[in-house]
């Protein structure tokens, strides 16, 4: 890892803009630990993808109590990782994790109550071996459990110094505005919003991103590459170690159809115009508005990671890009 003052890497290689109304900035590109960093991956290289991460002016490494596999073991590695590696960097770094999703067998296990919350997080911390964490989540709705039982936990978690800040993910638009509300009440108002966003998966247009706004809540972008799809990766088939080719898992087969493929090789000529990858070309898109704060990249190796970091050194989409981009996703 590069030995360098922390001001430099500040003004490196990836932009960093003010989350929502708070006086916490983020780095355009953040890196997402969902796949690649569990038991099951390779420590040599997730060890090269954080420090290159860290060294290229990523600060901002994205976790959840869940995450693996097997469910833990993503928190448990980026722990090992932070002690060995960055025993003096932990104030230059925004470290974030989650729960809401099945973490352990029982009644406790899920949901949104300030039992499993509570529970997760200090778990989390465990495995994570730190004090606190920068941001924790509530990782979905939980209609199961009142909404205020779930944000005053969030805000409690806060006072205890235990997080610096929440934020909620993948909530509909009715519960957002409800959960903002609660935690500004409370005196810890919600940093960010996370949810699901790239050029085929825009649910998020239709009131998530202006509502996030209005509140002055920053919103942060996962899956920007629909987990590879939107990427040179599938254009002649399916890789066999590719994620699709995979029997388990959230990419399957039948979501890359021909259909998809039409428009994501339409999609690749512009990139190729462009003279950059349409991956890079993704990430962008979704960047093209100042509403999103950053995206969150997974990436299984440091060239993929360098490549979606050189993203943000080719010239924005013009109008008439983007305009030709909205007429291929519109196609049925």
């Amino acid at each position: 890892m590069e030995n360098h003052p922390s001001l430099n890497r500040y003004d490196n290689k990836v932009p960093y803009v003010s989350c929502g109304k708070s006086g916490l900035v983020l780095p355009r590109i953040s890196l997402g630990l969902w796949h690649n960093f569990g038991d099951v991956d390779d420590f040599d290289e997730a060890v090269k993808m954080i420090q290159y991460a860290f060294d290229n002016g990523i600060t901002h490494f994205d976790l959840a109590n869940n995450y693996g596999p097997p469910e833990g073991s993503a928190e448990e590695t980026f722990g090992k990782i932070l002690k060995k590696q960055f025993p003096n960097y932990r104030d230059e770094m925004i470290i974030s994790t989650k729960a809401g999703h099945r973490m352990w067998s029982g009644p406790y296990g899920d949901g949104g109550s300030r039992k499993y919350l509570i529970s997760s997080l200090n778990q989390s911390l465990k495995r994570l071996k730190l004090d606190y964490v920068d941001i924790f989540y509530s990782h979905r709705y939980d209609p199961n459990t009142p909404l205020e039982e779930t944000m005053n936990a969030l805000s409690d978690m806060v006072k205890q110094g235990k997080a610096l800040y929440v934020g909620i993910s993948k909530y509909p638009v009715d519960k957002a505005v409800e959960a903002y509300s609660i935690l500004k009440a409370n005196g810890t108002p919600c940093l960010i919003h996370q949810d699901r966003y790239s050029m085929l998966s825009r649910t998020i247009e239709n009131g998530i991103l202006a509502t996030a706004e209005k509140h002055g809540v920053g919103f942060i972008g996962f899956s920007p590459l629909y987990q590879g799809v939107i990427s040179d990766k599938y254009l002649h088939g399916i890789p066999e170690n590719s994620r699709a080719a995979k029997p388990s898992g959230f990419l399957q087969r039948n979501q890359i159809s021909p259909e998809i493929l039409e428009k994501v090789t339409a999609l690749n000529a512009i990139a190729l115009r462009r003279g950059q990858s349409l991956a890079q070309m993704a990430l962008m898109w979704c960047l093209r508005t100042a509403h999103v704060t950053s995206v969150i990249v997974g990436t299984s190796s440091q060239r993929q990671l360098q490549d979606n970091i050189d993203a943000l050194h080719y010239p924005g989409l013009s109008d008439e890009e983007i305009a030709t981009i909205d007429t291929i996703l519109q196609q049925p």
